[in-house]
């Protein structure tokens, strides 16, 4: 019986966020998608292995030296794909950056779409001890999150829990 392919994912995403930290200068950057990915798993309850694999790598193409054909050689199209559709266009003006991730985002997998709620989720948990203003920043980010995935609902039950947890955060918060 062979491992399940998030098992590589975690190796992975360890060495290519390995020298990255979080903006407390202290935590690890790779204990967030370690994070998500748990979020994925544990409290949206979705055992997908293609959402969980691409949680633990959503950041990779964005934020470290491995590009779209490193992950797509190593775990497939589908992956690729949704670590894509997660990954911002650093090429665009920052006006036109947010759109665009948007509607990539939109069109992408629905596992991209679970896995933005789940980042948003530990993004805002991790600005609980902030300032007001960026509290607010997380708040709108989660609703833009919320807002992305709405259409996955009635096909995807892991999707509409989700948001129910996501909001519930935010409305705690």
């Amino acid at each position: 019986m062979s491992s399940p392919i998030w098992i590589e994912a975690v190796s992975f995403a360890a060495r290519a966020h390995r020298h990255g930290l979080r903006k407390d200068g202290r935590t690890p950057y790779v204990s967030h998608v370690f994070r998500v990915a748990m979020t994925v798993r544990d409290i949206f309850g979705c055992d997908d292995p293609i959402a969980i694999t691409t949680a633990l790598l959503h950041d990779t193409i964005e934020d470290t030296s491995t590009d779209y054909d490193d992950i797509e050689e190593t775990f497939g199209h589908d992956v690729a794909e949704c670590v894509s559709a997660l990954t911002k266009n650093a090429a665009l003006p920052e006006h036109e950056r947010e759109a665009d991730y948007d509607r990539r985002l939109s069109l992408g997998p629905w596992q991209a779409r679970l896995i933005k709620l789940a980042d948003t989720h530990d993004n805002y948990l991790d600005m609980s001890t902030n300032t007001r203003p960026s509290i607010e920043k997380a708040r709108a980010r989660c609703e833009r999150a919320i807002l992305l995935a709405r259409p996955d609902v009635n096909d995807h039950p892991e999707v509409a829990w989700a948001i129910e947890i996501v909001e519930q955060l935010i409305a705690g918060g």
